[in-house]
């Protein structure tokens, strides 16, 4: 019972927050919450990219080839398909059987 409490509070919050801005905003949506939608996404991106890479150890065997080789095989996908789902699952396939099986 208290389960079912937990998940029916965990999806009431969620449904609310995700339609709180449309309640806020119903007639136009103000100029800096524009902005933020459009630099949002590429800058928590990068971040996450930083945050990835932050442990790589340069200095020492493999010297961080199977995350340059990852993130530059994400980076072309990302060009040619503009997918982000395929980049990051490819991106993690391709990382995983380099230091399983390669490195």
């Amino acid at each position: 019972m208290n389960a079912v409490i937990l998940v029916a509070t965990m999806s009431i919050v969620t449904i609310g927050i995700r339609f709180f801005p449309f309640l806020i905003f119903r007639k136009q949506t103000p100029q800096y919450i524009s902005y933020l939608g459009r630099v949002l996404p590429p800058a928590i991106i990068g971040m996450l990219v930083i945050y990835c890479l932050k442990d790589v150890n340069l200095t020492a065997s493999p010297f961080g080839m199977p995350e340059l080789i990852a993130t530059a095989f994400v980076a072309g996908i990302q060009v040619w398909k503009r997918n982000s789902l395929i980049s990051i699952l490819a991106g993690t396939f391709v990382y995983m059987l380099l230091i399983q099986i390669i490195f």
